[in-house]
């Protein structure tokens, strides 16, 4: 019979043994909390992880705290590296030696031992000691001790804040593949990659690819003989032992790192900024030294230390791309931030403009791609783009009416979908209207047209009306417009949700 602590582990009622996960910190045996060797002292059984050779740095950190009488358990890893001739591979290998090391300790828990099985660092961090409790602490009454992880060593070693004010912390194991380092780093303000090894020359690769290796830290060994200290960038990859980690400390003080030469990356923060990031774009505006945008655009980007901010209003393009460029020149790192995707309808085109003339054909100028404003609110909708569509602003500042409405009609004549941008403003009113017209000469009047307004934002709204009854007063600058084709279907589903979508095969004649 058993009941529930209150931790949620389940305690046997039944004369059995404790089991304690017990943390010993990074390596200094003065670095154990009083609960850890208190917790070694109760115990009758020690048990530790080793690697096939048999030794354990557990043990030696903990060895001033082991009696003659403790009766000791040492599991040994059938496999320290990803080849096996186990019928499961290596992680088979490992899951049975999991299951037979928890048997072992269970034989001691049901003979009444209390069983401390020891843990480098924190027991519940990156560690070993977290098999044993998966499959012990729901059958057994359980403390885990908590320990000093290596993350808190190297960042005291260092000297150096590892995060600070609103800064957040990404800790990543140097195993995960290339691509998904990069974007976690990327998107990270302060970093820990954990398991270097052999892992080191591609986790360098991802800072480098991110633009953070001049900011990247190395730390060996905390707290331990031969520890180690130095930048990362001057670390030879020969050189690199498991136990080390590589630190992206706090830029509160410093900013990010000014480059050796100058650029312009052009940002598309998506419809509404955070959550429609992708990581390489947010790691662009993290890393940049100066940001140049319209006003309301530049506001979704969080204030960093070390940053400045130049906004404008949104009539000045191509005087801010020329800014952009002449602090480029002057070894500045500048991100453009712009709605959406830079390179539709945005900044991206005036950018290169500017960059096409021979005064800045030398400094570098980089488009990340961001969420259109069609992407978005064609997925709150469904699937209206599932088929071929055209995209069309209805603006006339930049072209005349006559040109638009030429598109319109053959957009409209070979029954493509429309993605509709800039439909109205306070200075344009008619022509939502006009297209309106234009478009039931080709378009059946019961034809969905979605109305997508401040997708992401706190005045999200998505309506779907018929072609005939859409009202040109209800649709401002913050509206996107898509217009079906004659394949396009609507649905309203139980749950009241009404869902467009076009399908891909497209009927024959």
């Amino acid at each position: 019979m058993s009941t529930p602590t209150e931790s949620g582990a389940v305690e046997s009622t039944q004369n059995t043994g404790k089991l304690y996960g017990v943390g010993l910190g990074p390596g200094d045996p003065s670095l154990m909390t009083l609960r850890a060797v208190q917790a070694i002292a109760e115990a009758d059984v020690v048990a530790y992880h080793s690697a096939r050779h048999g030794r354990s740095r557990a043990r030696a950190i903990a060895e001033p705290h082991l009696r003659p009488d403790h009766i000791e358990e040492l599991l040994r890893y059938p496999v320290t590296v990803e080849t096996t001739d186990h019928p499961g591979g290596y992680r088979g290998a490992l899951n049975d030696f999991y299951e037979e090391a928890a048997a072992r300790l269970a034989a001691h828990l049901d003979a009444g031992r209390t069983v401390a099985v020891l843990a480098e660092g924190d027991p519940l961090f990156y560690g070993s000691y977290q098999h044993m409790h998966k499959r012990l602490a729901h059958r057994y009454p359980t403390e885990v001790v908590p320990g000093i992880t290596s993350v808190s060593a190297a960042a005291a070693r260092l000297g150096e804040p590892l995060v600070e004010a609103e800064e957040t912390l990404t800790i990543v194991p140097g195993t995960l593949p290339e691509d998904e380092l990069t974007a976690r780093l990327a998107a990270a303000d302060s970093a820990v990659v954990m398991k270097l090894g052999r892992t080191f020359p591609t986790v360098r690769r991802a800072l480098e690819r991110t633009g953070r290796l001049a900011d990247a830290r190395y730390v060996e060994r905390a707290y331990m003989e031969g520890e180690r200290t130095a930048a990362l960038a001057d670390v030879d990859p020969d050189s690199v032992p498991y136990f080390s980690v590589a630190v992206l400390p706090s830029r509160v003080d410093t900013g990010p790192a000014v480059p050796e030469t100058g650029e312009v990356t052009v940002v598309g923060t998506g419809p509404a900024g955070a959550p429609w990031l992708t990581p390489e774009s947010r790691g662009a505006l993290d890393n940049a030294t100066d940001l140049v945008g319209y006003t309301t655009y530049l506001d979704r980007v969080p204030v960093r230390a070390g940053q400045e901010r130049h906004g404008s209003d949104n009539k000045v393009e191509s005087e801010r791309a020329e800014f952009a460029l002449d602090l480029a020149r002057r070894g500045r790192r500048v991100a453009v931030v712009s709605g959406g995707d830079p390179g539709v309808f945005a900044m991206a085109t005036a950018v290169l403009e500017v960059a096409a003339q021979e005064a800045y054909a030398d400094v570098p100028v980089r488009v990340l791609p961001g969420v259109t404003a069609a992407n978005a609110a064609a997925a709150r909708a469904g699937a209206p783009l599932g088929h071929d569509y055209a995209t069309i602003s209805l603006s006339d500042r930049l072209k005349p009416w006559e040109v638009i409405a030429e598109r319109l009609r053959a957009a409209a004549a070979a029954d493509l979908v429309l993605a509709l941008y800039n439909p109205g403003s306070r200075s344009r009113t008619w022509q939502v209207g006009k297209a309106r017209e234009l478009l039931l000469e080709h378009r059946a009047p019961d034809t969905p047209v979605i109305l997508g307004r401040d997708i992401g934002g706190p005045e999200e709204s998505v309506r779907v009306v018929r072609l005939a009854d859409l009202d040109p007063a209800e649709v401002d600058m913050r509206t996107l417009l898509i217009v079906g084709s004659s394949q396009t279907q609507t649905v309203r589903r139980e749950n009241g949700e009404q869902i467009v979508w076009t399908p891909r095969r497209y009927p024959e004649d």
